[in-house]
Parts: C-alpha cells; structure tokens; sequence
C-alpha cells in the first residue's frame, strides 16, 4: 500500500499542505477546529508521522576490541541483549568493534546515540562527550561521573560468596585473584572481605600470581607460611577452572578437601567435574537494559539530566565444587594424611 502523505491529506480536506503540515506539527497559524479536522482526517487515512531525525538513525554500539578471553563471553551476552531488545523495539543498531578513537569520531556523526562496551581511553570517551549525543557506559565510570552506567553486582557477589562459605563452616578462605588492575575483581574482593570482616573467626587470604602457571606455587607459599585455606573464591571462572584441574591433579578431593566457587557462570562452568558453584553474571539482561536507557535519553533529549546508575542482580549458582568446610583443622597433602 502506497504510503499516505500530507499532500494527500490536503487533497482529502481541502486545505493546503501548509496547514496540513502546521497541524501535524502542532505550530501556530491554524485554529483548533481545522487542526482538529486534519488530525481526523490524518487518522482515517493511516498517515504515519515521521520520527524524529534522531530515532532515524541508527544506534551505534562500540565494543572495545582489545578483549581478553574471560571477557569475550560476557561482551557476547552484552551484545545479544542489546541487539534483541533494539530488534523488539524496532530500533536499528550498527557495531563497532574497536579501540581507535578517530574512527568513533566519524561514527557519532551519524549516530542517534552510543553505547560504549568496555575500558575505552580518554580520548574515545572525550569525543563521545564532546558529540552532545546520549549515550550509555558497559564498562566502569570514575567516581561520581556525569554518565550514565549499567553494570553488574560485583560488590554484593563477594558479601553473597563470603556468608555462603562461612555458612558451611569455612573460616579460612581465600580471594584467588591472579593478575592485579581489575575493578571488577577488586570490588568482589571488598565484598567478600566485608563478609568476613562480620565474624572474628574468620581469616580472608589473597592469591596474587601470573596467571600462566602461577597458582600452585602461591597456594603452596601461604601453606608454607602456615596458612591453610579450606575454600577459594576465584575472580572470574577461568581461575576456577585452573584451580579446580590442577588440584585434582594433585590429590585434592573437591569439594572435600578443598570447595572451590568461580564468577561469571561461563559455559565451561558446567563442562568439568564437578561442576562448578559460581555467579552468574546477567549480561543479556544487562545490555538489553542499556539499549532501553539509550531510547529513554534519545526520546528525552534536551531536557535536563541526572546521570544514572543501574544495576543487573546477579545470581547465585550452587553446584558440587563446594561443600562443608573439612573437619581437620589444617589441610594436608594426600600422601601425609
């Protein structure tokens, strides 16, 4: 079917297609009962309005592209969700992947809005601001910047890991972070020592190493020192697929002698024995929640602002890599038992 246009609604009411237009449009110059015979006539003819410049271009999302792969399956979720949820709202969408900041430069100008995915540089960040166009952050803002942020629960997944150990008896437990530089795990590690810190009898430890190779050797530094953690709460799940396979291979029976809990609720969570008790992150939910944000700045736009912050729960995921903390005070190897 042809679509209708202002011509042909002043063809039908017999008015010019400047007072067609004016009514349309809400501007001055006609009287109510003619804006309203128009609006009437726009109705029964099926005139669709057209959207505003902004809701007619697309929406572009720029996903840093220097991904480590913890990240890459979280960054997969993030995209899913926010390519459905554009398709439901009938919103059109263009990716980016990439770090180089003049290429974003020449995509804002196109652009109804952004949403940046990951640790961009200043100067991406910079551009995007300078741009005036709305956009939303998948990725950690500075302390109390003027932008607007969806993110996970890092924080309350340490407190949630930290009551559950403790829960099963566990009293020394230990924070396996790997490499060091991460906000995300540092903000799970406060949460996890904030839990502890609530009982006197509980002992947090932290594993810092390389993460190719390294975790024997400090797990082995701490019982030299006479540390023996009887639980480990790693900072995203490839560190507890590292711990889980190179304890076993060591005669550690887990969870018996050792519970092991991961972050991220990965697909290989579920692809070792035992599988693995973890935290699952809602990325899709996540980034279907950034798009609608975007909408809301895009249909909002020019009215005053208040930057938000919004965060997805996650969710807690209890399999068999953890269990009641072992009733021998101070682990021992296989072959001293």
């Amino acid at each position: 079917m042809r679509k209708v246009t202002l011509q042909d609604i002043a063809n039908h009411t017999g008015l010019s297609k400047f007072a067609v237009s004016c009514s349309l449009s809400g501007k001055a110059g006609v009287s109510e009962a003619t804006r309203k015979r128009v609006e009437d006539a726009a109705a029964m003819m099926g005139y669709q309005r057209p959207k505003p410049a902004d809701e007619q271009r697309e929406i572009t999302l720029i996903f840093h592209d220097q991904v480590d792969s913890v990240s890459y399956e979280l960054r997969t979720m993030l995209q899913d969700g926010m390519q459905k949820e554009a398709h439901r709202l009938g919103q059109a969408v263009r990716l980016q992947w990439t770090h180089d900041a003049d290429r974003v430069e020449a995509m804002v100008k196109d652009s109804a809005g952004i949403i940046l995915v990951g640790p961009h540089e200043k100067k991406t960040l910079d551009i995007v601001k300078a741009s005036g166009l709305p956009s939303v952050r998948l990725g950690w803002v500075l302390p109390l910047e003027q932008a607007d942020h969806v993110g996970g629960t890092d924080h309350e997944a340490g407190i949630a890991v930290g009551d559950y150990l403790f829960g099963l008896g566990h009293r020394d437990i230990a924070f396996v972070q790997g490499q060091e530089g991460y906000r995300g795990r540092m903000e799970r590690y406060h949460g996890l020592r904030e839990s502890l810190e609530q009982h006197a009898d509980a002992r947090l430890h932290v594993l810092r190493f390389d993460e190719d190779g390294g975790f024997i050797p400090a797990l082995q530094t701490l019982q030299t020192a006479g540390i023996a953690p009887t639980a480990l709460f790693c900072a995203h799940d490839g560190l507890a697929l590292t711990a889980v396979s190179e304890l076993l291979a060591r005669g550690y029976r887990i969870p018996d002698d050792m519970s092991v809990v991961g972050f991220g609720d990965f697909s290989a969570a579920t692809q070792i024995s035992p599988p693995l008790t973890t935290i699952r992150v809602q990325g899709g939910e996540m980034g279907a929640t950034a798009m609608r944000l975007l909408l809301e700045r895009i249909e909002t736009r020019g009215q005053p602002v208040v930057a938000k912050r919004i965060l997805i729960a996650s969710t807690f995921i209890e399999r068999r890599s953890s269990g009641p903390a072992p009733r021998h005070s101070k682990w021992l190897t296989p072959f001293e038992r």
